[in-house]
């Protein structure tokens, strides 16, 4: 039998997504993404609400609290593009099937812990694991919807998890640490792994697109010490300051080493983030648009977090449910901005005004002061930003991983997810500096210890932060409008998948 003749009998028998079809379970196979998108974004927040009583329970000091968060943004961003190139590697299957597993082995050692350094080490392999699950999960879901206007409906499902998962983790972190532990906003992951795990198992085929290339070693230890460097840098801005060698110090490595990265890239034989997926110039402008993205988003959370519960004395669970009025009015945007208003009017007019109105939304949610109330100071604000950031977000995501090579898919989704994981540590250690400046600030020449002008100073910090955030999302404005093309992206209905599986 000639060669041909085999290759058409295997691609025969091939599951129904790598003959160019669309799978009959295609939409459980969207949940079981959805679920595992869930387990890895969530974790980027749940564990935030409930340090204080996990620091109380294992004794350590206020410092050394903030690497239980940094750990997991460590390992996550140094690993994702390795990560997104063993799924192109040796499979999208294996890779989501071991992501979630290791996740959720991951996490049961963090519930665990009867330590400090035992947490951290747990965070640090839950973002080890996430970065092998969350570009296998992205790049499943181009491979799976093979028809343009259901790909932009799954893709606004899988950017509303992404823009909201955040606020979602906050709820639920809120919840399980009122009600039972902290170490439940852990074990939780176990519960939800299994369900993605039986799922993946059972509803997932496997395709290998890269099987023919090798793994890029040089560029590997490149991009994995760049990007650690330059998270562990603005890390280190929070704990210590902008000028101490340990924050610029390692700013300069993390630039110099993905510049080292860029150029061995121009001459690897099989380079692990061919720059052909950089160049084109729409993805490039939906991959700023997630960083700054991510960036400016920690101004909502994290700041609006410590207004609700230490200025207006919220409980962590009511802190949680505050935020789903947010949640609602992005998840509605992301739809509307994937099926309706990209398809007609092109990323050039959606995006740029999803930055404007999430602009204007951050712009009034300065307002905020001593004695406001949710309702009227914080809900529309709040409202108004979901809006926006769900007319960026997941058409961003869907055009950063539309349209790339087959072999590339799992690098092109492991880049989305880096730029939203360095994009937050951005944004986590420019606002936290500035607003703390903005607090010293107004202390000077006042009564410190007067609690009226601490309170106010504290509200100082926060609107100083949203200001900034404002600035990003205008910023993102300003460049999604120069960057992106005219006119509408030329997709084909029913053109066969981007990726197969």
């Amino acid at each position: 039998m000639s060669q041909k003749t085999l290759a058409e009998s295997s691609r025969a028998g091939a599951p129904a997504t790598e003959r160019g079809e669309a799978s009959p379970r295609r939409w459980w196979i969207l949940a079981v993404i959805a679920i595992a998108q869930l387990m890895v974004v969530l974790d980027a927040t749940i564990v935030n609400i409930a340090l204080p009583s996990a620091q109380s329970d294992l004794g350590f000091s206020d410092g050394s609290r903030q690497w239980i968060v940094t750990a997991y943004a460590l390992a996550f961003a140094s690993l994702l593009l390795l990560g997104g190139r063993i799924a192109d590697l040796f499979g999208r299957k294996p890779a989501f099937l071991v992501g979630v597993v290791g996740f959720a082995l991951a996490s049961a050692l963090g519930g665990a812990a009867n330590g400090f350094t035992m947490l951290v080490v747990a965070r640090a392999l839950q973002g080890a694991f996430g970065a092998l699950l969350a570009p296998a999960a992205l790049s499943l879901l181009n491979t799976t919807f093979t028809d343009a206007r259901e790909r932009a409906r799954a893709f606004s499902v899988y950017g509303a998890i992404a823009g909201a998962g955040g606020a979602v983790g906050l709820l639920l972190g809120g919840v399980l640490t009122d009600a039972l532990d902290w170490r439940w906003t852990l074990y939780v992951n176990v519960a939800i792994a299994v369900v993605a795990f039986a799922g993946g198992w059972i509803l997932l085929g496997n395709h290998r697109d890269a099987a023919g290339a090798k793994l890029d070693v040089p560029g590997t230890v490149l991009v994995a010490s760049g990007l650690f460097s330059l998270v562990y840098g603005f890390s280190n801005a929070e704990s210590h300051d902008w000028g101490s060698p340990l924050t610029w110090g390692f700013l300069i490595a993390g630039g110099l080493l993905l510049t080292a990265f860029a150029w061995w890239q121009t001459r690897a034989a099989h380079p692990l983030l061919p720059l052909r997926i950089l160049l084109d110039r729409d993805r490039a402008a939906s991959f700023l648009a997630v960083l700054i993205t991510g960036a400016g988003m920690f101004g909502v959370f994290l700041f609006l977090t410590y207004y609700l519960q230490l200025n207006l004395g919220f409980s962590p669970t009511k802190t949680g449910v505050a935020f789903l009025p947010m949640v609602g009015a992005l998840m509605v945007a992301a739809q509307l901005g994937t099926t309706v208003l990209v398809p007609r009017l092109g990323p050039k007019a959606v995006i740029p005004l999803g930055f404007a109105i999430a602009t204007a939304g951050m712009a009034w949610l300065t307002g905020i002061g001593v004695g406001s109330h949710y309702v009227s100071a914080v809900l529309p604000q709040l409202v108004v930003i979901g809006v926006g950031l769900g007319l960026v977000m997941p058409p961003a995501m869907q055009l950063a991983t539309g349209g790339v090579a087959a072999e590339d898919a799992g690098v092109a989704s492991a880049t989305v997810n880096a730029m939203q994981q360095v994009g937050g540590s951005i944004g986590t250690a420019l606002l936290n500096t500035l607003a703390a400046s903005a607090a010293t600030d107004y202390l000077a020449g006042r009564d410190a210890t007067s609690e009226l002008v601490r309170a106010r100073a504290t509200i100082e910090s926060y609107t100083t932060a949203f200001w900034w955030s404002a600035v990003l999302f205008g910023a993102g404005a300003v460049i999604a409008f120069l960057l992106y093309r005219r006119g509408v992206p030329k997709q084909d209905a029913n053109a066969a998948p981007v990726v197969h599986m």
